[in-house]
């Protein structure tokens, strides 16, 4: 086996999940990551813990999805249970196709979500870590060869995270005293947020794998302005583009794509929570330099600003303030390498895509 993939797994257990013996662990993977989701299974059993490994077909869930009518969708009350009773999460990800899913009716995707919620918030409650194994479909949407991709996944893996913890740090002060951020992209792009009293996040590696963001939760009636993503997005196996959202005291109002439209609008009517921001996220691993398609990927590069609809993470709320609750979680990018700043209380903290601790 690779040495990168043995490396890989011993992240993802040792640093990401900390796992310890006895402990419940639940290991999800497409059979294409086959050799990641075995690697993580010896290295588990060396801790000494109680694995469930399952290896997941996106050919067999479009089967389901298509199949079934969006009105009889229910909780999978089983699957809920064995959330219930996990420790920690490690869900790997990646696609021979990364379309496999793009004809199920966005309707029932929707129900899915809204349907599924709390099985989303029991594995949220256990330490839970997302990754992605360099599969040749994903090599493709970044227009490179599987040899090269696999050399770009895992140098943006294997990595100092401590010194990226440290570089981070520095953004994690900034917005810890921080009353109002705003971002703003040439002429498509100016949107207000306020994030006293949130918590900041820094992301060096454990919910994500890689990790390499700085994030919060935005109040969430004080989103004002305009935002258009000018970055695309994989969603329900379609490619999402030239999204524009416009924000009125915190809700969309207003929405359009120049691309697949109907899928944003869909997850948008998930429910109530959907038409609200749950994240405000900014990348800052160098070691992801260019585009991919690939979301957890693409929200960690350090030019970028990410907002997400719908649910804000618990531990970026504090408990006595309002926390945004949906069933979908969706990210979004930013692109702020030109022509773009982010101000923080009308400080200018990053310009074109470097942070004033970088000059």
């Amino acid at each position: 086996m690779d040495d990168r993939i043995q490396r890989h797994a011993e992240i993802l257990v040792d640093h990401c999940t900390d796992v310890s013996a006895g402990e419940n662990v639940a290991v999800t993977g497409p059979p294409v990551a086959e050799e990641l989701v075995i690697a993580v299974a010896e290295k588990l059993g060396e801790v000494g813990a109680s694995a469930s490994i399952r290896l997941s077909s996106e050919r067999a869930s479009r089967a389901y999805r298509r199949a079934i009518d969006p009105d009889d969708v229910e909780l999978a009350e089983h699957t809920l249970a064995m959330a219930e009773e996990t420790d920690a999460s490690i869900g790997i990800r990646g696609s021979t196709n990364t379309h496999e899913t793009g004809d199920v009716d966005p309707e029932t995707n929707t129900a899915f979500a809204a349907a599924n919620k709390p099985i989303q918030e029991a594995t949220m409650e256990t330490r839970w870590c997302a990754t992605a194994f360099p599969a040749p479909g994903n090599a493709q949407d970044a227009e490179m060869s599987t040899a090269a991709y696999e050399e770009f996944v895992w140098s943006a893996i294997d990595k100092d995270w401590e010194q990226q913890r440290e570089f981070q740090a520095q953004m994690v002060e900034i917005l810890d005293d921080a009353s109002e951020v705003r971002i703003v992209s040439g002429d498509t792009t100016d949107v207000t947020m306020r994030v006293d009293g949130m918590i900041t996040e820094n992301d060096y590696g454990e919910k994500n794998m890689p990790g390499g963001e700085v994030y919060t939760a935005p109040v969430k009636d004080s989103v004002e302005g305009e935002v258009l993503f000018d970055k695309p997005l994989m969603a329900q196996g379609r490619e999402v583009e030239g999204v524009r959202l416009t924000f009125e005291d915190g809700e969309v109002v207003d929405h359009a794509a120049e691309k697949n439209e109907e899928v944003l609008t869909e997850v948008l009517n998930t429910d109530d929570g959907a038409r609200y921001l749950g994240e405000l996220g900014i990348g800052m691993n160098r070691d992801i330099d260019r585009f991919t398609y690939n979301m957890l990927f693409d929200e960690k590069m350090g030019d970028t600003v990410h907002m997400a609809i719908g649910r804000a993470y618990e531990w970026t709320v504090p408990e006595d303030r309002e926390r945004n609750d949906s069933a979908v979680h969706m990210d979004m990018i930013v692109d702020m390498s030109e022509d773009s700043r982010i101000e923080v209380d009308g400080e200018v903290v990053q310009e074109d895509g470097t942070f004033v601790f970088e000059e």
